[in-house]
C-alpha cells in the first residue's frame, strides 16, 4: 500500500522556521522524483519545491534562499527546511512523488504563520 505521510506543520510567528517530513511506503522511493506543493484558501495549489536527485533542486521564487528540500532515500523520507517565514507561506503543505507513470499524495500538513 503506498502512502505518503507528512508531518511538521504547526503554527510559528513571522520570522520562525519549521522543518516538514514526509515519510514513504509501499514503493520504491529512491526511483522518484519528490516535491512539497502547497494551498492556501481560495488559491490553486502550487509547486514549491523539487527534488529530482541530490544534484537537482527547483523552488519557486519566492522561497529561494528561505526553503530547503532534501531527501534522505535511506529512510525513505523527503523534508522541507522552512525557515524566514511569512505570513504568505500560510498553506496546507502536499507531498509529492513522481515516477514514469505513477503520481502520488500525501494527505498535508497545515502551516500557519501568524503573529
Amino acid at each position: 500500500q503506498v502512502q505518503l505521510v507528512e508531518s511538521g506543520g504547526g503554527l510559528v510567528q513571522p520570522g520562525g522556521s519549521l522543518r516538514l517530513s514526509c515519510a514513504a511506503s509501499g514503493f520504491t522511493f529512491s526511483r522518484y522524483g519528490v516535491a512539497w506543493y502547497r494551498q492556501a484558501p481560495g488559491k490553486e495549489r502550487e509547486l514549491v519545491a523539487r527534488s529530482r536527485s541530490t544534484d537537482y533542486t527547483y523552488y519557486i521564487e519566492s522561497v529561494k534562499g528561505r526553503f530547503t528540500i532534501s531527501r534522505d532515500n535511506a529512510k525513505n523520507t523527503v523534508f522541507l527546511q522552512m525557515n524566514s517565514l511569512k505570513t504568505e507561506d500560510t498553506a496546507v503543505y502536499l507531498c509529492n512523488a513522481r515516477g514514469r507513470l505513477e503520481d502520488y499524495w500525501g494527505q498535508g500538513t497545515q502551516v500557519t504563520v501568524s503573529s
